[in-house]
């Protein structure tokens, strides 16, 4: 029974985490935290149009000041709209801790917070290092292609002065296999976060299982009896044996 509201409950809280990426704010508004919502609408709107403002500017004046204040506000109104989905599921109300559908929110938010809310704390360094190894080489890979790339442009292009040592179709085959090889990272760095969020669902799931080393396993001795003596030919005395008793809570 207790599995089964559960399991309500996480799907109420993904509901209302998938209505928030569509609508900043939904999260705030299961909470019934409505004074926030001005806040991050105000936040986040703050953000693109100082994005926009400064990008006008920057188009204008060529000043990379403006270029860089408007990545900056820009990036405001993401940390608004990330800082939205935290709240909500921080103040989000449950019985149980660790909950399942917290832990999957921490951990599709921010890689290793499951974990920390979950209190598996060693294992935050082997997501974070899985995700570092993928995140180079994928960057590897893709500075490889774009080099290779350039390569090839260069040789097919009349005029070009191109004067290095590969031809065409070694720099065309160098440049499929690091483009291959970056999309393999870019799937494997995919399949790292998501397995990030499956633990700590997972784990949580598990806190409450009685992992003991007492399986309250008894073992006495006994008599073992026919168990039809009415029907046996000859007549049959009891035995002696071994009764196992396990107990499980």
């Amino acid at each position: 029974m207790y599995r089964g509201l559960a399991g309500k409950e996480e799907l109420k809280m993904g509901y209302a985490l998938l209505s928030s990426i569509i609508m900043p704010g939904s999260m705030q508004i299961y909470n019934k935290d409505y004074w926030k919502l001005p806040i991050i609408y105000g936040g986040i709107g703050a953000g693109i149009y100082g994005g926009i403002r400064m990008n006008k500017l920057y188009q204008q004046t060529e000043d990379p000041v403006y270029r860089t204040y408007s990545y900056l506000s820009y990036a405001g109104a993401a940390l608004m709209y990330w800082g939205s989905m935290l709240d909500g599921a921080v103040r989000k109300k449950v019985d149980r801790k660790p909950h399942p559908g917290k832990a999957a929110v921490y951990s599709a938010l921010l890689p290793g917070l499951g974990q920390a809310y979950n209190g598996d704390w060693w294992h935050i360094p082997i997501w974070y290092g899985g995700l570092a190894i993928c995140a180079y080489t994928w960057h590897y890979n893709d500075l490889q292609y774009k080099r290779f790339r350039y390569d090839y442009e260069m040789i097919i292009t009349p005029g070009s002065g191109y004067t290095g040592q590969i031809p065409a179709d070694q720099a065309k085959y160098y440049r499929d296999l690091y483009r291959r090889y970056r999309d393999y990272s870019i799937l494997a760095t995919v399949i790292v976060y998501a397995l990030n969020i499956i633990d700590a669902n997972v784990f949580a799931y598990m806190s409450d299982f009685n992992v003991s080393d007492d399986l309250s396993l008894n073992i006495s001795p006994t008599l073992i009896s026919p168990l039809n003596p009415s029907k046996t030919l000859v007549s049959a005395p009891n035995a002696f044996g071994l009764n196992l008793s396990l107990t499980i809570k």
